[in-house]
């Protein structure tokens, strides 16, 4: 029988995700196929959200964050 099991591994236990009906002190074997979740950059995760806006967003980003053009810094 081969049987696919969601789980977790815990740093010493594998932990199913969602209960199993097998009989206890079953004997099986475990293929371990790890699903790696890449690690992306600010700029990946920025760039995956089609943000639109205008183009001179960095040149005026205060004014859109504030709502008024700030001078001197203040």
């Amino acid at each position: 029988m081969v049987l696919t099991i969601d789980a977790v591994f815990d740093g010493q236990v594998f932990r199913p995700i969602q209960p199993i009906t097998l009989p206890t002190n079953l004997r099986v074997q475990i293929a371990v196929t790890a699903e790696e979740t890449p690690v992306l950059s600010f700029l990946d995760v920025a760039e995956s959200l089609k943000l639109e806006g205008p183009p001179d967003w960095s040149v005026h980003l205060d004014e859109y964050l504030y709502g008024a053009r700030r001078l001197n810094g203040h």
